[in-house]
C-alpha cells in the first residue's frame, strides 16, 4: 500500500507517522522548500523563531499529548497575553485582573459582583452573550469590551465585523470570570525543546517514510491512497470559486537590547496597523544579548501572492465548502484534512486529534 501525503504540516506529518507505524509505505511531499508547514522554526542568535508566527501547543487530548511526546521533549510554558487598553497593559482575554485595572475599584467591584452572580467564577462567557444580559453595569461592561477589544481587532483580523463571522471564531474571544491570567486553561501545555521542526523532523525519522520538498502535486503521480492537506478547492480546479481566507504578513525584528516587552504576545485591538507583536525568545525561555519580534499584520488571501492562513467561517463559505465536499465523498482513496482540506479553524491538538481518528477508521 503506497499513501501520498500533500502537504508536510502537522496534519501530513501525523498521518504519514501512523500510516508508516503500520507498516505502510508513505511519500510526503510540499511545495515549501521545508518540512512543518506553518510552524516551521529556526534559530538565529539563539532564539528559536517562529516563521509564520507564534505557536503555542496545548491539549487536554491526552491521546494526542502522549503521541507528540514520543517525539519530543516539552518546556512547560504557560501561555500569557496582554493587550494595549486605554493606555495600559492589561491581561487578555479580559478578566478579574483586567477589570480592576482598566476601571475604578468602586465600579470594578460592582461589576465582578454582577458577573458572578450570573456566571459564577471561572466561566468564559462570549463577548457577544454578554451584550444581550438585561443589566445596565453589564450591557456598560460588554459594549467597553466590544469596544476596546473585539470590534477593531475583528475588522483587522478578519477584515469583517463580528456578527458577519461564525460565533465559533467570535467566542475564541471571551471574558473569563477568573484571576487566571493565562490564555489557555488546557491541563496540558508547552513549547517542544528544540522547536517544532525538529518534532516534526522525528515524527518523520522512519523508514517507511519517504520526504520531498519543492514538490507540488502532479495528477500523474502514483499511490494507493492519497491524502490531501491542502485547499480543498485548489484540488477540484476551484470548480464552484475560490474559499476565502485570510492571510498574515509578518515584520520581523532583531532588537540589540535583551527583551522588548513583558510577556511574549502583546495585543493592540485599537492602536496601530498591526494585531500584535510577538517576541519568541519567552517561549523557551532562550538566553540572549539580542531579542527577535514580529508584527503582525493581517490581510486577505490573494492566491499566488501569500498564504492561507485562516478560513473564513460564515453561512456562505459553508455553503460553498459542503458543495466541494459532497464531490470529495465520491472519490475512493482520496481523503481530506487539515485546516484547509477541512476549511477548519484547527489549533494543532485538534488537527493532531482529526488524523489520528482519520488513520483509525482506515
Amino acid at each position: 500500500m503506497l499513501n501520498l501525503i500533500v502537504g508536510c504540516g502537522i496534519s501530513g506529518a501525523t498521518l504519514a507517522r501512523l500510516l508508516a507505524d503500520k507498516g505502510e509505505k508513505v511519500v510526503i511531499i510540499d511545495t515549501k522548500e521545508h518540512i512543518a508547514g506553518n510552524i516551521y522554526d529556526y534559530y538565529d542568535d539563539g532564539i528559536c523563531v517562529h516563521k509564520y508566527g507564534t505557536h503555542i501547543f496545548h491539549t487536554n487530548n491526552k491521546q494526542v499529548w502522549d503521541f507528540v511526546s514520543n517525539f519530543c521533549q516539552w518546556y512547560p510554558y504557560q501561555h500569557k497575553v496582554r493587550g494595549l487598553i486605554d493606555g495600559q497593559i492589561v491581561p487578555i482575554p479580559f478578566n478579574l485582573n483586567t477589570l480592576h485595572t482598566v476601571f475604578p475599584e468602586s465600579l470594578a467591584n460592582t461589576i465582578e459582583q454582577k458577573l458572578l452572580d450570573n456566571f459564577g467564577l471561572n466561566v468564559k462567557v462570549p463577548i457577544l452573550e454578554l451584550r444581550k444580559k438585561d443589566d445596565k453595569d453589564l450591557q456598560f461592561l460588554a459594549q467597553y469590551i466590544y469596544e476596546k477589544i473585539f470590534l477593531e481587532y475583528t475588522l483587522k483580523q478578519w477584515g469583517k465585523k463580528p456578527d458577519e463571522i461564525d460565533p465559533s471564531v467570535s467566542g475564541r474571544v471571551p471574558v473569563y470570570i477568573s484571576r487566571d491570567d493565562r490564555y489557555f486553561q488546557d491541563k496540558y501545555q508547552g513549547i517542544p525543546i528544540g522547536g517544532y521542526t525538529k518534532m516534526v523532523e522525528k515524527i518523520l525519522d522512519h523508514l517507511n517514510i519517504t520526504v520531498k520538498l519543492n514538490t507540488p502535486f502532479d495528477k500523474s503521480m502514483e499511490y494507493d491512497r492519497l491524502f490531501w492537506t491542502g485547499s480543498i478547492d485548489e484540488f477540484f480546479d476551484y470548480k464552484y470559486g475560490e474559499l476565502p481566507y485570510r492571510s498574515e504578513r509578518f515584520e520581523f525584528i532583531k532588537y540589540p537590547f535583551i527583551k522588548f516587552q513583558d510577556a511574549a504576545v502583546i495585543n493592540y485591538p485599537c492602536n496601530y496597523d498591526w494585531t500584535r507583536i510577538g517576541e519568541y525568545k519567552y517561549f523557551l525561555n532562550d538566553q540572549s544579548d539580542k531579542t527577535i519580534v514580529s508584527y503582525e499584520y493581517p490581510e486577505a488571501f490573494e492566491n499566488g501572492k501569500n498564504e492561507r492562513y485562516y478560513p473564513i467561517a460564515n453561512e456562505e463559505t459553508a455553503e460553498l465548502y459542503q458543495k466541494y465536499l459532497l464531490l470529495s465523498q465520491d472519490m475512493k482513496n482520496v481523503y481530506f484534512c487539515g485546516r484547509l482540506g477541512d476549511y477548519k479553524y484547527y489549533d494543532m491538538d485538534k488537527a493532531i486529534a482529526r488524523c489520528i481518528d482519520l488513520a483509525k477508521g482506515l
